[in-house]
């Protein structure tokens, strides 16, 4: 289940705040359902994207990149720290895929997938 933003861009959406999705999780039960933890949306639905991982790490299975605002690339016109982030994610034992989903200002998207993965790559 992903999470997305309520405020901004999915009016109406219910999975719009962890705690709401990690419940969810418990009253399903299953070790198959877990989130779609999207860092772009739930900074800007909650913030405290370091803390938050770390404390519901076992419910997450997979992380979307984005940068804030915008849906950016994630240099550093945006006000994540994604290698901070990554940092997180990584200490809590994460062995999965965190994809790059972000909307490329630059001509060359390629180049900007690119530092996507170098800035993440930690």
């Amino acid at each position: 289940m992903e999470l997305l933003n309520s405020k901004r861009t999915h009016k109406d959406y219910q999975c719009d705040f962890t705690r709401w999705g990690v419940e969810l999780c418990k009253r399903v039960g299953s070790e198959r359902f877990k989130l779609l933890y999207d860092i772009y949306h739930m900074q800007i639905m909650e913030g405290d994207v370091c803390d938050t991982i770390k404390e519901n790490h076992q419910y997450i299975a997979h992380y979307h990149t984005g940068g804030v605002p915008g849906r950016n690339e994630i240099d550093d016109t945006q006000e994540l720290n994604y290698p901070r982030i990554m940092e997180a994610i990584l200490d809590t034992g994460f062995k999965g895929f965190v994809a790059q989903e972000f909307i490329p200002k630059r001509p060359d998207a390629i180049a900007s997938l690119r530092q996507g993965v170098q800035i993440c790559d930690v």
